[in-house]
């Protein structure tokens, strides 16, 4: 069987960190992707840190190993689906997240993270 898994920005952030618990967690999967939307996340966060240039080769470095999940019609579609259920329930979250939780149910990939806030949303997969 194959094991996939989407990373959410904060859960790179804890492996390009080292976080030891982390990386011992995701190592054994065969396939990590990571959603357009982290793709602009951690650069952000990069050049708006102190270690702009090491931040920034860690996280080049990083998705080199990664396959892109990139948006198209039928994630925007799930993103509206996504956002206005969200809105009914009175449940809002930030919207880089709506984009990737709505990425990874349209690639049916399971995503890791650590914001109990995407656990709102039906049909996706959480690590």
């Amino acid at each position: 069987m194959v094991k996939n898994v989407a990373f959410d920005t904060n859960i790179v952030i804890e492996i390009l960190n080292g976080s030891k618990h982390t990386i011992e967690k995701y190592k054994n999967y065969d396939q990590l992707f990571i959603p357009i939307t982290v793709c602009g996340e951690l650069p952000f966060g990069a050049i708006n840190s102190n270690r702009k240039t090491e931040n920034l080769t860690k996280f080049k470095s990083f998705i080199n190993d990664c396959i892109i999940l990139s948006t198209n019609l039928l994630v925007a579609e799930q993103y509206a689906l996504i956002r206005k259920y969200l809105k009914d329930k009175g449940k809002p979250i930030p919207e880089n997240d709506i984009w990737i939780a709505a990425t990874c149910i349209v690639y049916d990939i399971s995503l890791a993270t650590k914001d109990a806030h995407f656990n709102y949303i039906n049909n996706l997969k959480i690590i």
